[in-house]
């Protein structure tokens, strides 16, 4: 099948001009925000056939993959248990279903403190469970269904949730009794799935623009139309977008406003909100905050020029003013993240690229608060990791967290921050035999072009892997908006180390691995520090016999897309096979478009290319923009239909560009999901089907695919 033809985009001239620069895109008709234009769905369904017919000769080993990813999941499961008032609430799976089931059950006894020896009773004689929500009924009409939040009022007798039925981001907020699922009011259209509780009969939620920037919060009265809700505050500013998060102890509720350099906080009490939104944190050029609440105090994290890896402060309720400085700037470490307790206080911060967890004893309410010292530490096994908040108790002394690595699936723990033990409450089940002792996981560093350090995650299978450089290696990036992307686990993963791949990851400059100067070195007219680091990872797993050119391959999504489109710009020579996801790839020409979403926000991000200096440097690594005749290796293109984040018309114009230009025989292949937005299909099987067939390609091109068996 591999002699069928890839389809031919037409090429309509067209012309864009600025500082007397002129740019031909001959594919600029692929864009059409309508979605429903008959020759662009006419050419990606051409694009799908294409590549249903490449891919078709390898459909056993896609089907195996799936098969190997899914018989290592435990369809029928529940998540670890949270404790919220009186009752315990999870997620369930169902054998076979695509999506969960969102229910409770009382605590029996109920009353006491929660403990790290909590144990939710299952046994015929505990209270019933009970559904408040199936998602899959919900779904069955929808080839896209997502619930971006599900939030229980303070009472426990009303659930809002945000529903998204076509992948674009945009939400419907429904309220529910608990007990009968029955609705309560009409529903709230058009909106952000940002939703909090003001007490237990009014919302507050966001909507957005025309451009899909959250820019109004609302309060809403339960049982009331939306169209007499009033709105607090409308961010006017196209450089700012809107969010809003409650406080641990409920009491507030604070809405933020942000540009990628600044951020402010407005709040809101709870018992009284008749005051409406006061100012907490005024806007101030380049200060970004964010705030919680414990007793008569705020505490504020700050990030500033001088305290780029942010700093911590307490002030009273009554005087915003009159700081505290809890935990004062350090060059070497960066706090990512509060979380409050009655008595404790715990700071997820992140030192030479790993994350870490401390905990601090608060004085008590009334007293006065100084400066933290002596805060203690939660050990982690693995060399390189993941850790991540979830929800706790803010009247307990219990910390829950979950961590995994390369080689730990999910684990969910609970941690004693008076006696520092830490129970284990929950971990992923894999099955199909699955050992982690089997797998070696590790940190190396790679020397960047400028001496720059650049680190490495990497994990294989230790009885496959040779390291002599005869090893296929899979090598993922991203790089962009200070996002870490911590080694963590992927049960479909193993079908790739199973068959004997390195797979790793590399921690490059425009991420927040490192710190916030990290991120600022890879951003604006510094980008290319990314596209350089990634190379030099590269490079560098090569010199260390990790793998060949001949042998390696690489793979990124979104902002890891453009990342993608770059390198193989920059050096097609170096890799064997390219998958880039939703790939962000058109940088100029959307970025010069402040009527697509994203756009005037992200300017901050990658620069105004209104401004010559920007103009040129944008246009320099663009992907779009610098496809060329030469050879690159084989490419896997996807997109989605519906994604409002990456336009499915900047994948198409790449793919069709290449098809234009390159000089080699190498595949490309593009996948457009017609039913889909940013993150692809909703469904939990439906999925791993897409790690399968992207799993698929890699070893196509690798020559990895075993005959089909006879019959």
């Amino acid at each position: 099948m591999d002699t069928v033809q890839p389809p031919v985009a037409k090429k309509v001239k067209h012309e864009m001009e600025m500082f007397g620069d002129v740019r031909i895109d001959n594919y600029y008709w692929l864009r059409d925000d309508s979605r429903s234009n008959s020759d662009i769905i006419s050419y990606l369904q051409q694009e799908n056939a294409y590549t249903d017919a490449i891919i078709s000769g390898t459909k056993h080993l896609e089907d195996e993959i799936y098969a190997e990813i899914r018989g290592r999941i435990k369809e029928d499961d529940i998540s670890a248990p949270v404790r919220k008032g009186p009752y315990y609430y999870y997620k369930r799976t169902l054998e076979g279903k695509e999506y969960v089931q969102h229910c409770r059950r009382l605590v029996q006894n109920g009353g006491s403190v929660p403990s790290v020896h909590d144990i939710m009773p299952t046994g015929s004689e505990s209270p019933p469970e009970h559904v408040i929500l199936d998602e899959n009924v919900k779904a069955k009409d929808h080839a896209f269904y997502k619930i971006g939040a599900f939030k229980v009022s303070p009472n426990h007798r009303l659930v809002a949730y945000a529903e998204d039925t076509k992948g674009d981001e945009i939400y419907t907020i429904y309220v529910i009794d608990a007990e009968t699922r029955s609705p309560v009011g009409e529903p709230l259209v058009g909106v952000t799935d940002n939703i909090e509780w003001v007490g237990d009969d009014a919302l507050l939620y966001i909507t957005m623009d025309e451009i899909l920037r959250p820019y109004k919060v609302w309060f809403h009265k339960l049982r009331t139309n939306q169209s007499t809700d009033s709105c607090l505050y409308h961010e006017k500013d196209d450089m700012f977008s809107l969010d809003l998060e409650a406080s641990e102890s409920k009491k507030y509720l604070f809405v933020g406003s942000e540009s990628k350099t600044t951020r402010s906080i407005f709040y809101v009490d709870t018992s009284k909100p008749e005051n409406g939104l006061m100012v907490l944190t005024p806007r101030l050029e380049g200060i970004d905050t964010s705030v919680s609440h414990r007793g008569n105090h705020f505490f504020i994290k700050r990030r500033s020029d001088e305290a780029y890896n942010s700093e911590l402060l307490a002030c009273p309720l009554n005087d915003v003013n009159a700081t505290t400085m809890l935990l004062p700037h350090r060059e070497s470490v960066k706090i990512q993240d509060i979380r409050l307790f009655s008595d404790h206080l715990v700071v997820y911060e992140r030192e030479k690229g790993l994350p870490r967890v401390t905990c601090y004893s608060l004085p008590a309410v009334g007293e006065p608060l100084q400066s933290l010292q002596g805060g203690q530490t939660v050990d982690f096994v693995d060399p390189v990791y993941s850790v991540e908040p979830e929800e706790s108790q803010f009247s307990s002394s219990i910390l829950r967290f979950s961590f995994s690595s390369l080689r730990t699936p999910p684990s969910t723990y609970d941690y004693d921050m008076n006696t520092g033990v830490s129970v284990l409450k929950k971990i992923e089940t894999i099955l199909g035999g699955f050992d982690s002792s089997k797998y070696v996981t590790k940190r190396e560093w790679a020397i960047a072009q400028d001496g720059t350090h650049v680190p490495i995650s990497i994990a294989y299978r230790k009885d496959l892997v040779k390291l002599d450089g005869s090893d296929p290696l899979l090598l993922y990036g991203y790089g962009s908006y200070e996002m870490c992307v911590d080694p963590s686990f992927k049960a479909s993963r193993l079908s790739l180390l199973d068959r004997g791949f390195t797979y790793a990851i590399a921690h490059i400059r425009g991420g927040g691995e490192m710190g916030r100067k990290w991120y600022e070195n890879g951003k604006y007219l510094h980008k290319k520090n990314t596209f350089t680091d990634f190379i030099d990872c590269a490079e560098y797993l090569i010199e260390k016999k990790y793998c060949t050119k001949e042998k390696l391959c690489i793979n990124g999504r979104s902002a890891g897309g453009l990342l993608m489109g770059a390198v193989v710009n920059m050096r097609p020579d170096l890799f064997k096979a390219a998958v880039a996801g939703v790939p962000f790839v058109d940088v100029l020409t959307t970025m010069l478009d402040p009527t697509i979403p994203l756009t005037t926000a992200e300017w901050e991000e990658w620069g105004d290319p209104r401004k010559e200096e920007f103009y040129y440097y944008m246009k320099s690594y663009s992907p779009v923009d610098n496809v060329k005749a030469q050879n690159y290796p084989a490419i896997l293109v996807t997109a989605g239909l519906h994604d409002s984040r990456v336009l499915y018309s900047e994948p198409a114009k790449f793919v069709a560009k290449l098809r234009e230009m390159k000089t080699d025989s190498n595949l490309l292949l593009f996948k457009c999901e017609m039913g889909a937005g940013h993150f692809s299909k909703s469904g939990r099987f439906e999925r791993l089907q897409e790690d399968a067939f992207t799993y698929t390609f890699i070893l196509k091109i690798l020559n990895m695919v075993p005959a089909p068996p006879r019959g």
